[in-house]
């Protein structure tokens, strides 16, 4: 998976290049997509830093295999990111959970 393909997962599911951020809560990681979107003026991110943002995201869920997961939560979900309320999608990293739990993002 590219930040491209994100981008569009993203685009299809609900119209907008919504902002990713990952969380650590408890010992569990979660991918958040944000309320903010690259559509809005006030977005903090210029296109190009937007895509470079998505492609590190994209990065990561290659890394923990967890892209599959993330296609498959997008296209169960009902949710949809709103003010002050991030769609969280929690990631199962299995045997080597303690490896990226040191790491920050």
């Amino acid at each position: 998976m590219t930040g491209q393909d994100l981008r569009q997962l993203l685009l299809n599911k609900w119209g907008h290049s919504y902002d990713v951020q990952f969380r650590r809560v408890q010992g569990k990681i979660f991918v958040q997509i944000m309320w903010k979107y690259l559509e809005q003026a006030s977005f903090p991110l210029t296109e190009a830093q937007y895509t470079a943002h998505l492609d590190r995201a994209a990065t990561y869920l290659e890394a923990w295999g967890a892209v599959t997961q993330v296609q498959t939560f997008l296209e169960q979900t009902r949710d949809r990111p709103r003010l002050g309320k991030a769609v969280s999608i929690p990631i199962d990293l299995g045997d080597r959970a303690s490896e990226w739990l040191l790491e920050e993002f």
